[in-house]
């Protein structure tokens, strides 16, 4: 079975929700799983209804324009947090770790693959997820200058225990999940997590390639999707 991991995006201590990355036009979250955009609602509402773990993007931190921290490690005391706080180096690694059980390294902000590699020569992999942020067709980063074909040749390198594939152009947009992506980096189908945009219709199609994990926000939250 795919298993769904569920997506919260969080400003200002509530959910939110967006597309395609533009952060400016959040809007808080309409969601199923509870009456409003609290988080921490939210957060109870999935687990009652079988979720074991949560995505979270604090997009204040992402953007240093404040931060989401005490109401994320409250939500971690509900359920597991799979934190993306836009780190960029081997310290800002270590003091999230404090606020999650695992941590995102995303190319949009990490400094440079030395930092990625001390990261890994120091922690569990268990805590630490690759997210490879893919946006009009290209590694999307604002320091690190390579292709996705050279940042595959990292990846073999570091063998993370999960990679996820994320889409910024799709995020929120309900279209379906653009697949030429994982073509690139079908070695690693057994750790890939799947997210951006994805709709019902990819489900099967995720499934009976090997894929067994996706990041669903938009299509859960309205419910086109369930756990």
């Amino acid at each position: 079975m795919l298993k769904i991991i569920p997506v919260l995006d969080l400003m200002n201590n509530q959910a939110v929700s967006g597309k395609s990355g533009n952060r400016s036009t959040y809007t808080p979250l309409n969601t199923i799983y509870a009456s409003n955009s609290d988080p921490v609602q939210i957060a109870n509402g999935l687990k009652i209804n079988g979720a074991d773990e949560i995505y979270i993007a604090d997009l204040d931190l992402i953007e240093k324009q404040g931060h989401n921290l005490h109401t994320i490690k409250d939500i971690n005391r509900i359920l597991p947090v799979i934190l993306d706080s836009g780190i960029k180096d081997f310290d800002s690694f270590k003091f999230y770790l404090e606020f999650a059980y695992k941590l995102i390294i995303p190319t949009e902000t990490i400094e440079s693959i030395s930092q990625i590699e001390k990261i890994f020569n120091t922690f569990p992999k268990d805590r630490i997820v690759i997210s490879v942020d893919i946006k009009d067709g290209k590694l999307y980063s604002k320091n690190l200058d390579m292709g996705l074909d050279e940042f595959r040749d990292v990846l073999r390198e570091l063998n993370p225990n999960e990679i996820i594939l994320l889409n910024i152009s799709d995020v929120g947009t309900d279209k379906g999940y653009d697949k030429s992506f994982l073509n690139i980096f079908y070695e690693f189908k057994d750790k890939i997590i799947i997210a951006g945009g994805i709709k019902s219709e990819d489900l099967a199609y995720l499934e009976s390639i090997g894929i067994n994990k996706a990041l669903v926000g938009t299509s859960l939250h309205n419910g086109s999707i369930n756990l």
